[in-house]
């Protein structure tokens, strides 16, 4: 592999720059720069659909020295729109580990710069708010006038990463890495004692959900962003998940048309992640606005009262409170618990009906697992469901 360092710079839209290096010599990349206060998890965030069309500075001032390994990733794919850090390590050490960072990013041609101050760029964009940039080879001759900054936030990015077709997978795939989605082994009925059908609607879901589906019990359809109401009821599903997704939930107006129709007529208990639980409830009628800077890392505080738990958090945009309140909404949902840290709407639920949501990541990995427990609660409401009727 390239032992030669690149020099590299880093165009914020406010016109702050930041010079530092790169592995190979970068072409114009341009992105919305985020920050995410994890000490580890660099393998998930960079293969997270929730991450498409982002630049991700990571905090911590030094990873990559645990490498890459087969097991870890959140998808097939990378989805970041460039890695910035302070520090990359040459040199990986772990058991499990098959390629380093350095290694990894040559090898994927993954935009990135390194040698930069990540905390003064990190209290920047906790200052201004997240902006879009340009990440850039370090020519003398550039021009930072002729730049253009890609504004991502009236793109539908959940239609990009979306299943372009329906798949299912069950126990039998035992691991969920795999190098394609036709790869996953189709259920032996017998094997288990009780199943559930579960449809999730795809808006850049992340393997991990389906690994903790398929460990109690689970036979997953995951069905595109953009699939009809008709085709969900198709698969005769016990339950709905909305998955986690990139971008901007307000427009995707399709996904929230169907969204509402299966709130209103399928009977059918309802679960949203991250951006499943704003479409949720954008659905219902609440709005969602645009956070300053942001909830990217694994140690946010949720809760309500006397009771907190440590989430893993991975979202840009948030469920307004005071929209949950208007008359409309008020006699359907209410808001369950709080992001501590600044009392944002951190999970809702339905007063009638078996649906509830969550805007963090109870399948964290890595990450606490303090919200684990919520895909059990999602069964047990399928299973009341099913008593019921």
């Amino acid at each position: 592999m390239l032992n030669t360092l690149s020099p590299s710079i880093l165009y914020l839209q406010d016109g702050t720059c930041y010079k530092g290096w790169s592995f190979f010599r970068l072409l114009a990349h341009s992105g919305e720069i985020v920050f995410n206060t994890g000490m580890t998890g660099y393998q998930e965030i960079l293969t997270d659909p929730s991450y498409t069309g982002q630049m991700v500075v990571f905090t911590y001032p030094e990873i990559g020295n645990t490498g890459l390994n087969t097991q870890d990733s959140e998808s097939t794919l990378v989805h970041v729109q460039a890695l910035i850090a302070k520090n990359i390590a040459s040199v990986s050490s772990n058991w499990r580990s098959s390629l380093s960072l350095k290694n990894f990013l040559i090898l994927k041609r993954l935009p990135h710069i390194f040698g930069i101050d990540t905390r003064a760029l990190a209290k920047h964009i906790r200052s201004q708010g997240v902006m879009n940039a340009v990440l850039i080879y370090n020519n003398p001759n550039l021009n930072v006038n002729s730049l253009k900054f890609r504004d991502i936030n009236n793109i539908n990015f959940a239609n990009t990463v979306t299943t372009k077709r329906i798949y299912y997978i069950c126990q039998s795939a035992v691991n969920i890495m795999v190098n394609s989605y036709s790869s996953f082994k189709y259920i032996n009925l017998s094997s288990t004692l009780k199943t559930y059908r579960i449809v999730i609607i795809d808006f850049g879901v992340k393997l991990n959900i389906l690994r903790k589906l398929l460990n109690i019990g689970c036979i997953i359809f995951v069905v595109p962003a953009n699939c009809s109401y008709e085709t969900i009821l198709r698969y005769k599903p016990d339950g709905l998940l909305l998955s986690n997704g990139p971008g901007n939930p307000s427009v995707a107006q399709y996904a929230i048309d169907i969204i509402k129709k299966m709130v209103c007529f399928s009977n059918i208990p309802i679960f949203g992640i991250c951006m499943g639980h704003q479409l949720l409830n954008l659905a219902i009628g609440a709005k969602t606005f645009k956070l300053k800077f942001g909830h990217r890392g694994f140690n946010h505080p949720t809760g309500s009262l006397q009771y907190s738990e440590i989430t893993s958090q991975n979202h840009g945009f948030a469920v307004s409170q005071d929209s949950l309140l208007t008359s409309d909404v008020l006699n359907l949902f209410k808001c369950s618990s709080l992001n501590l840290n600044d009392l944002t709407v951190s999970s809702t639920l339905h007063k009638n009906m078996p649906i509830f949501s969550v805007q963090y990541h109870p399948e964290a990995c890595p990450g606490p697992s303090d919200s684990d427990y919520l895909f059990k609660i999602f069964i047990q409401l399928i299973d009341l469901n099913m008593i019921a009727n």
